[in-house]
């Protein structure tokens, strides 16, 4: 549950845009419902803000992760990641990462110095701090998906090709791989919807059965809207689906309600 959580915080922004306008503003809000099976496992809420540091004004994201009802008793998440990056290039400023996840805890927020590819990253629950080396334009973990919504490749990839970024991610550069599988209709609560269908390439082991055990549905219109996410695990399956959205830059194209 706790690894699916992250996945949704994740993967809850990858909407894309070949268009030069930002595929989002201040006041988007996706809001998606977790399933285990038949049971209502828990939420996963992103939201764009408006805030300030240096003096600039720049875009605040706040991504929410937790459990609910009887999986609250079970093993309980409530996890908090927060990026500030900048409106016009998309870098990231700062990151914030709090979670307690089945009694796992983190506490840490990293201030990027992009012009010196370094990041300092404090950890506030044990009192230690340190400058990491980044490579150039990377992006923390919540960043790195508004980043690529502008992407302009996205509506040119063919089935089986895939986008790489680099993505800061507990203290080190992660290679971040998606592929572009097709299209496909799918039914929601908002109606039947248009979708690109994504792959993002995730490690094997413990939680997943493959690397391509994660499958997204993103609709295929000018939002580039995360409509549901599922993934085989190596026991069970997990489904996230859009239950609620609010100020997204056009209307969501829907073919019939």
């Amino acid at each position: 549950m706790k690894k699916f959580v992250l996945i949704i915080l994740i993967l809850s922004t990858l909407s894309f845009d070949t268009q030069k306008e930002d595929a989002f503003n201040t006041g988007e809000y996706f809001k998606f419902r977790i399933h285990y099976g038949i049971v209502n496992a828990g939420y996963a809420t992103l939201e764009v803000k408006d805030a300030t540091i240096n003096n600039k004004k720049v875009h605040h994201a706040v991504g929410k992760g937790y459990t609910t009802g009887m999986s609250k008793f079970f093993f309980k998440v409530e996890d908090l990641y927060e990026s500030y990056f900048d409106k016009e290039t998309g870098e990231p400023y700062r990151f914030v990462r709090k979670i307690d996840e089945g009694g796992y805890t983190k506490n840490q927020e990293g201030f990027f110095n992009q012009s010196e590819n370094k990041v300092l990253v404090k950890d506030y629950k044990r009192k230690t701090e340190k400058t990491i080396v980044i490579t150039d334009n990377v992006q923390d973990i919540v960043s790195s998906f508004y980043f690529l919504r502008n992407h302009p490749n996205i509506d040119k990839l063919k089935s089986g090709e895939a986008i790489t970024i680099d993505m800061f991610f507990d203290d080190e550069i992660t290679k971040f791989k998606l592929k572009y599988v097709g299209r496909q209709d799918i039914t929601t609560k908002f109606g039947t919807v248009s979708c690109m269908i994504f792959k993002p390439l995730v490690q094997t082991g413990r939680v997943f059965k493959e690397k391509e055990s994660l499958t997204l549905w993103i609709t295929d219109d000018a939002n580039k809207v995360p409509i549901r996410i599922k993934a085989d695990l190596a026991v069970g399956s997990l489904k996230a689906d859009l239950d609620e959205y609010k100020g997204l830059q056009s209307p969501l194209k829907v073919k019939n309600k």
